[in-house]
C-alpha cells in the first residue's frame, strides 16, 4: 500500500568567508561576509532540497549536484530546487507545505522573510502561506553563535497527485 503523504527532513550549514552578502531563500542580503561554498551557499534553499528529495529516498542534494562537478559552480540554488521539484512531480508528488528555520546571529533576517517566502512558494508550486520560515539564533553558542557560518533546516510534507489534498 502506497501512503498518501510524505516527509522529509533537511539539514545544510556553510561557513562564512569573503563577500558582502549571502543569499537565503532566493533573496540577496547585504551582510560584512558571503557563504564558503560551491553554488551561491543558499543554505535554506539546500536545507528544503534535502527534505524534498528525502522524503522520496532519493538522497540529498549532493548526490544530485555534486560539488565537484563544474556545471554548478555558483549557480543559482533556486534552479537547483526547481530540478529537484520537477524530480518530485515525475514521481507523482507534489509539496504541501515547507516549515523551516535559519540559525545565525548575524544578518538579521526578518525584513527579508516575506520576499524569501514568496520565492519559494513559486518554486515549490505551493501558496507562500505553505512555506513557513522562522529565524534564530543560537545565543552566542556553537559555530552559529561565534559567527562562522549559517545553518538551516527544513521539513516539508509531500502530497501523492492522487491524493485530492
Amino acid at each position: 500500500m502506497t501512503v498518501p503523504f510524505r516527509t522529509g527532513l533537511g539539514f545544510d550549514v556553510h561557513a562564512f568567508g569573503p563577500g558582502d552578502r549571502v543569499v537565503l531563500g532566493g533573496v540577496a542580503i547585504p551582510h560584512t561576509h558571503g557563504l564558503v561554498a560551491h553554488s551561491d551557499g543558499d543554505v535554506l534553499i539546500h536545507a528544503i532540497c534535502d527534505a524534498l528529495l528525502g522524503a522520496l529516498a532519493l538522497g540529498d542534494i549532493g548526490r544530485h549536484f555534486p560539488p565537484g562537478d563544474p556545471r554548478w559552480a555558483g549557480v543559482d540554488s533556486r534552479e537547483l530546487l526547481r530540478a529537484v521539484v520537477a524530480m518530485v512531480r515525475e514521481r507523482g508528488w507534489r509539496a504541501g507545505n515547507v516549515d523551516a528555520v535559519v540559525v545565525c546571529e548575524r544578518p538579521k533576517l526578518l525584513a527579508y522573510i516575506d520576499t524569501m517566502r514568496e520565492r519559494l512558494a513559486a518554486d515549490l508550486c505551493v501558496a507562500a502561506d505553505a512555506v513557513g520560515i522562522q529565524a534564530t539564533t543560537s545565543e552566542k553558542l556553537g559555530f552559529t553563535g561565534r559567527g562562522e557560518g549559517i545553518a538551516a533546516q527544513a521539513v516539508v510534507l509531500l502530497a501523492r497527485e492522487d491524493a485530492g489534498a
